[in-house]
């Protein structure tokens, strides 16, 4: 006797589970309308006019003076109170390795720390402008210790300097290493012998045939050895030269 597969759903009833529903296009709208809400929300809360929910990604841009607050403002009053990260886009026109950029950019540094909730499923990207050519930000160590080590990455990777920091010593590179590495006007060596995105190298997959069992198959068998001849003293029982005794 053949019996189907049981249901998903059904085996979900009966033990006490609620299925999850699927993601159509009605979910999907009403997530991206509940992710603007939230970004224009927490806009409100840091006194922005600038926010996004692209890409189902609650975003709100903040003044760079404003920063510390902004991220305490979030902390405290949306209960956004858990630190993701915090990282650097280099806006550049100068491109050392790769294709240049088709249209030119705004050159300035882009700092965005991600906040989020371990309570609700909400989280927000705040971003600030930070111009090349004063490279610095406050340190968002006194609201978010875990902000340390990410700090001294940024700092080692584009060159921003994070006013307050405690420790701003490299993770990564000697003291004697020059540049920042994530700078888009670096030259990266790895990218100069395969320009980005490169090309992937790989190997061919192992073969499944069994070359070996196969070759042994094919050589023909081995003829049998004669047998050692028996000693003479020993196929005839006696003595050479007397014969038997």
């Amino acid at each position: 006797m053949t019996t189907s597969p049981p249901d998903d759903a059904a085996t979900a009833e009966e033990a006490g589970e609620t299925a999850a529903p699927a993601v159509d296009g009605e979910n999907a709208a009403e997530s991206a309308t509940a992710e603007a809400e939230l970004a224009e929300r927490i806009a409100g809360i840091v006194g922005s006019e600038s926010w996004s929910a692209d890409f189902r990604n609650a975003k709100v841009g903040v003044d760079r003076s404003q920063w510390v607050d902004a991220v305490e403002a979030v902390r405290d009053q949306a209960g956004l109170d858990f630190f993701s990260f915090l990282s650097a886009v280099d806006w550049s026109n100068e491109v050392e390795v790769g294709d240049p950029l088709e249209d030119e950019v705004d050159e300035h540094f882009e700092v965005l720390v991600r906040l989020s909730s371990g309570r609700t499923n909400d989280a927000v990207t705040l971003s600030t402008t930070v111009p090349k050519d004063d490279a610095q930000l406050p340190t968002l160590v006194g609201v978010f210790g875990g902000a340390n080590w990410h700090e001294r990455e940024t700092a080692e990777m584009f060159g921003i300097d994070f006013v307050g920091h405690p420790n701003l010593n490299k993770l990564y590179l000697t003291d004697e290493f020059e540049g920042y590495p994530l700078r888009k006007s670096y030259p990266l060596l790895s990218r100069e012998v395969k320009p980005w995105p490169g090309t992937v190298d790989v190997e061919d997959m192992p073969s499944t045939e069994n070359v070996e069992g196969e070759a042994s198959a094919q050589a023909p068998d081995p003829s049998p050895q004669a047998p050692d001849p028996i000693p003479e003293a020993e196929a005839g029982g006696g003595d050479a030269e007397g014969g038997a005794s």
